[in-house]
């Protein structure tokens, strides 16, 4: 057996049509999920680098009024901590304009509106890691599944013969293994993304909801200034 038939292409194309197929769809799949790993990685980063943007605006000093207009202006391109900010916001002044008077009635409206944003938020966020999570955890045994067919069939195929060698059991395991490989080049990737994206995910809806806590502060306080002017 010389080194050109041992390759990994020539492997493949010798395997059996199962193998084949699953080395096919692991392939499938291991692309599917690095392109759903760089979405992700830029999509987060992206995120990061808006909160921020809006959270050092917010304690510059702007007013509310005017941050809500940006907000509502920029709506569109606006990062997740502003689309909440602009929610609690808006459920504020709707409340404010059909008179309502209890300090307690417009916080805690704003907060419900808040937190109906930040959960929708959320689910935009946490998009494609069930998919990495799956990908992680089934293509090893799909990789497995056409390692162990790959070895029936090629002792099946031995058994007709009269005297066995490494040298004819050697192709028919290689081939076998190499879905395996593959199941695990696909899934490696996905667990570690996945695990890297879960404690970033972790620390952006930390980070909201604190910035729900705060502005709510904010706006306990303002309530109260205007009720002890109001007396």
């Amino acid at each position: 057996m010389n080194q050109q038939d041992m390759s990994i292409l020539h492997l493949v194309l010798n395997a059996s049509w199962v193998v084949q197929a699953v080395m096919l769809l692991l392939m499938g799949v291991s692309i599917a999920s690095w392109a759903a790993i760089f979405r992700k990685f830029f999509a987060l980063r992206r995120i990061k680098a808006l909160n921020e943007d809006f959270e050092r605006e917010f304690w510059s000093g702007t007013s509310l009024n005017d941050l809500f207009a940006a907000a509502a202006s920029n709506a569109k391109n606006a990062g997740p901590m502003e689309r909440i900010f602009a929610s609690g916001m808006r459920e504020y002044q709707k409340l404010r304009e059909r008179r309502v008077a209890d300090p307690g009635t417009l916080l805690d409206g704003a907060r419900r509106a808040m937190r109906a944003s930040f959960q929708r938020e959320m689910d935009m966020v946490e998009s494609n890691m069930s998919f990495m999570a799956t990908v992680g955890s089934v293509s090893p045994y799909v990789g497995l599944f056409g390692t162990v067919w790959g070895i029936m069939h090629a002792f099946t195929g031995l058994s007709a013969l009269a005297q066995v060698t490494l040298s004819t059991v050697a192709p028919g395991i290689a081939e076998a293994l190499v879905a395996t490989a593959i199941g695990l080049f696909a899934a490696i990737p996905a667990v570690v993304a996945y695990n890297r994206f879960s404690r970033d995910i972790d620390r952006v809806s930390i980070h909201q909801e604190t910035f729900i806590e705060e502005f709510s502060n904010i706006l306990q306080r303002n309530l109260g200034a205007q009720s002890a002017s109001g007396h």
